[in-house]
């Protein structure tokens, strides 16, 4: 018995004895218990009432191949090679820069938990089983680093207007990586290249969205959850499809278009335009008033020395009402 069976027959929220799931997995009682144990490990909260089993409050939804291909735009199933869906990974970047070093342009994996799980600067990604989406999608660009600038911003374009189009109003973008509602964070994204700096390069895209995070984690920053936010909840998988629906065809023409086809659009969504912001470069600090970004992607500040324009790399954006 894998441990994924298990979850999946617990999946339905409902009280399942050890018995029952000895019999319907094929296994011992002892088997199953053990199974328990690691599923309690995980983080999952498992209830255990004698004389009613076993169960996972308010279930799980789990993560379903079938229901992401069904819920694809048919350019998105025309420019995705291969669907991965996963369990437990290190890391769906780490996953997918294998793949992209083999040259797997198109390919996505998704899992349902990361052991691993990285933001910009290394922070960690927290990435409880079954409970929001974490996948990668590997893209080759023929025209090298030079020709990426701007990318990790209109990726955020394509994730705020799949979160509008799932009902989330009110979807912000924070300069350069992070996906807002109401000032707290709701989806990042990290961006790995590998291959050719002047030619052919492979790029990872990674994106992290809440979607039903357990009230009782620890995250050092506001934060917010799909399903906080929706008077209704939605299909993890479903959410998925729709995400790869805006994304993957943004993929296949940026390298023509570049950052400038979606600036514009990107600026709607600033959620730090005219405000004063505290701009963090290696160990100074520079305060002035963010004026959005160029057509290049670089934050625009005017500060006391004029108007400045600042790139991605050690550059870390904060409001200055936060400190």
């Amino acid at each position: 018995m894998s441990l994924e069976s298990l979850l999946s027959t617990l999946s339905d929220g409902e009280f399942h004895t050890g018995d029952e799931l000895g019999r319907d997995l094929h296994v011992s009682r002892t088997a199953v218990w053990k199974q328990l144990k690691k599923v309690a490990k995980m983080g999952i909260p498992l209830t255990s009432i004698r004389g009613k089993g076993y169960r996972i409050e308010g279930g799980l939804d789990l993560l379903s191949r079938d229901l992401i291909t069904e819920n694809l735009s048919l350019k998105a199933r025309q420019l995705i090679t291969s669907l991965e869906v996963l369990s437990v990974v290190d890391s769906t970047n780490i996953n997918a820069m294998t793949k992209a070093v083999e040259g797997n342009s198109g390919y996505v994996c998704t899992a349902e938990q990361q052991t691993a799980g990285k933001g910009r600067h290394q922070r960690n990604w927290v990435s409880p089983y079954g409970a929001n989406l974490y996948f990668s999608v590997v893209w080759e660009f023929a025209g090298g680093i030079a020709a990426l600038q701007g990318l990790s911003l209109a990726v955020g374009v394509t994730v705020a207007d799949a979160l509008s189009n799932a009902g989330i109003e009110g979807v912000q973008l924070k300069w350069p990586n992070d996906v807002l509602h109401e000032q707290r964070k709701l989806a990042g994204i990290l961006l790995e290249i590998t291959g050719d700096a002047a030619g052919p390069c492979q790029v990872v895209v990674g994106i992290g969205i809440n979607v039903n995070m357990p009230k009782t984690v620890e995250i050092d920053q506001p934060w917010t959850d799909v399903n906080s936010i929706l008077e209704r909840g939605i299909s993890r998988s479903e959410l998925l499809a729709r995400l790869l629906n805006e994304l993957m065809p943004m993929l296949s023409r940026f390298d023509q278009l570049g950052f400038g086809a979606y600036r514009d659009r990107w600026q709607m969504r600033d959620a730090y335009y005219g405000k004063e912001v505290h701009l963090i470069v290696g160990n100074q600090m520079i305060t002035g008033t963010a004026e959005g970004v160029d057509d290049a992607g670089a934050i625009v500040v005017q500060t006391a020395a004029g108007r400045k324009t600042f790139t991605g790399g050690e550059v870390s954006l904060r409001g200055a009402e936060t400190n």
